[in-house]
This record gives C-alpha cells, sequence and structure tokens, in this order.
C-alpha cells in the first residue's frame, strides 16, 4: 500500500529477479496458489498468511512460484515490463491509484478481467479491474514480471458497448448504496408491487425504502430503469446526510427546479463539478442518465 515502512528500509530493498527454467511456474500453478489465501484478513504491513497487505500478498504467492519481488508497491511498479490493458496475461501485475497521489495498490491478473489482491476491507479476494464503481476508474497500469505462458490473453473490444449498457440501474444504485452503508432489511415482504418478495437483491432493496433513500414511483420500483443525475443528487445527499448549499451556477438548473438545492449541496461537498469541458462546460446534465463512471466517480466523492 501507498503507506510504507520507514523509509530507510526501503533503500535495503531486495531488487527482484527471474527464476530459472527449473524453478518456473505455469499460470494455472500461480493461480492456484494465489486462490489458497482467499479471505485471508487484510493486515498493514503483514507478509504472511496471519495477515497481509497488497504488496505482501503479491511478493508471497510470486515467492512461492519461484519469483522475487521487492517488497514495497512502489519497488513492484518499477520492474518488469509494461503491458497494456488490451494485451493482459494471467500473472501479470495490476497497479491501480487508490491515494489519488500515485501508484499505491498491485494485485495478480488470472484473466477474464478479473484480479486477486489483499484489500483493505475484505482480505484477500478477487475483484474486476473494469469495477464501474471504483478499480475501473483507479486502475493505471501493468507490469510483466515473468512470462508465466498463459494461453488467454484478454483484448478489449475496439467497439464501444450499448449506451444502455453504460448506465447504471436503479437496482444497482441501490445495492451499492446499501452495501456501502451498511443497510440491510429484515422485512420478508416487498414494498413494491414490481418487486417479488423472492427477489435475490430484496433485502437492499427494502432497505433502501427503510432509510427513505428510495420511495419509487406509484408504488413501482422500476429496479432496471435508469436514474437521472438529477435523481442522482438527491439519492445521495439523503444516502449519505448530507449538508450544506453553494451555488454552482450550472447553466442548465434553475433556481426553480425541484433539484436545485440538492445539486447545490452535492457542489458545496465537491460531490460534483458539472461538465468543465467541451459543448456542456458549466452544465450540470439534469436530464442525462447516470453512467457506470459517473456513478463511480460520486460513490469514489462521497466516501
Amino acid at each position: 500500500m501507498k503507506r510504507l515502512l520507514l523509509s530507510l528500509l526501503a533503500v535495503f530493498l531486495i531488487l527482484p529477479t527471474l527464476p530459472t527454467a527449473t524453478e518456473a511456474s505455469t499460470s494455472n500453478q500461480l493461480v492456484s496458489t494465489a486462490k489458497q489465501y482467499l479471505g485471508t484478513p487484510y493486515k498493514w504491513g503483514g507478509t504472511t498468511t496471519a495477515g497481509f497487505d497488497c504488496s505482501g500478498y503479491v511478493q508471497f504467492v510470486f515467492a512461492k512460484n519461484g519469483v522475487s519481488l521487492g517488497r514495497t508497491t512502489g519497488a513492484m511498479f518499477n520492474t518488469g515490463t509494461a503491458v497494456s490493458k488490451g494485451n493482459l496475461q494471467t500473472g501479470d501485475l495490476v497497479f491501480f491509484n487508490t491515494s489519488g497521489k500515485g501508484v499505491s495498490h498491485v494485485g495478480i491478473y488470472i484473466g477474464s478481467n478479473n484480479f486477486i489482491h489483499a484489500s483493505t476491507s475484505k482480505g484477500v479476494m478477487v475483484s474486476s479491474i473494469n469495477d464501474p464503481y471504483y478499480w475501473g476508474s483507479k486502475y493505471i497500469g501493468a507490469k510483466r514480471v515473468k512470462n508465466f505462458g498463459a494461453s488467454e490473453v484478454v483484448k478489449t473490444s475496439a467497439k464501444a458497448p450499448a449506451k444502455a449498457d453504460n448506465d447504471v440501474s436503479r437496482l444497482e444504485i441501490a445495492e451499492t448504496i446499501a452495501k456501502e452503508l451498511g443497510l440491510s432489511s429484515t422485512y420478508n415482504g416487498t414494498y413494491f408491487s414490481d418487486v417479488y418478495s423472492t427477489h435475490p437483491k430484496i433485502k437492499y432493496i427494502n432497505a433502501m425504502y427503510e432509510a427513505g433513500i428510495f420511495t419509487g414511483s406509484n408504488g413501482k420500483f422500476n429496479p432496471n430503469s435508469k436514474l437521472t443525475r438529477a435523481h442522482m443528487a438527491k439519492v445521495l445527499v439523503e444516502a449519505y446526510n448530507l449538508k450544506g448549499q453553494k451555488d454552482p451556477n450550472f447553466k442548465d438548473v434553475s433556481k426553480s427546479h425541484w433539484a436545485s438545492d440538492y445539486i447545490s449541496t452535492l457542489y458545496a461537498n465537491e460531490i460534483t463539478t458539472g461538465y468543465t469541458i467541451g459543448d456542456k462546460k458549466g452544465t450540470y446534465g439534469l436530464n442525462e442518465n447516470v453512467s457506470k463512471v459517473q456513478f463511480g466517480k460520486f460513490m469514489d466523492r462521497a466516501n
């Protein structure tokens, strides 16, 4: 992680070396080793199965497979060969900027757009490098310190996905915020006519209703519908109990608009800046659907 051990120790970090042919492991062996420690708790400075930090975990797994790596995320980032996201291969190191100040998190790419890592919240786990709510926007690059002979090379499509796939749904927003706030309803029924009590996400839907964050429309939740940026402002203000007002002077938000105060509160809390470049500069985008990328940014700033 970004926070390192005493700076003087960094001078004595062992530089990474590549294994000999007899030491080489396959990509399957590497992934198998990495998954043995799923659920191991996070521990800052941890390098053993009693608890890992992100770089301690990666160093441990690679050492088990005959590859010596430096102790810190920075040391790992400064070794190997840079790899583009479209040419990732099982065993590549993937790096993220979680602190806003450069490389601060590392994991191991295991194929299918997933990486395994020691997270501060859940310990060793598997996440998506394209996670629209967090990791996707934090990704900064990858390094190949050893070619494990992986057959899978995941290519990103040059064709943009359909617009509908880029927009976050009401259900996705409700579930994400409920999990973030630790909300979970024990009510066995349903508050909405279009959501069955057996819905797999019912505990999150009910929790958001009980918290007054999602009250629905005409008795319906509309789980697959999209949320406008105007409604997103209301949801975030109420979910996080945000306070304060600062007029952003967005050209498309009149003082009389129902969402004006909510947007002013988001602006006061530095959760939104509106559009700052291009044809939409100086606007908020009231009636636009919230994209997954935008939602990720909103959530990152709200926390």
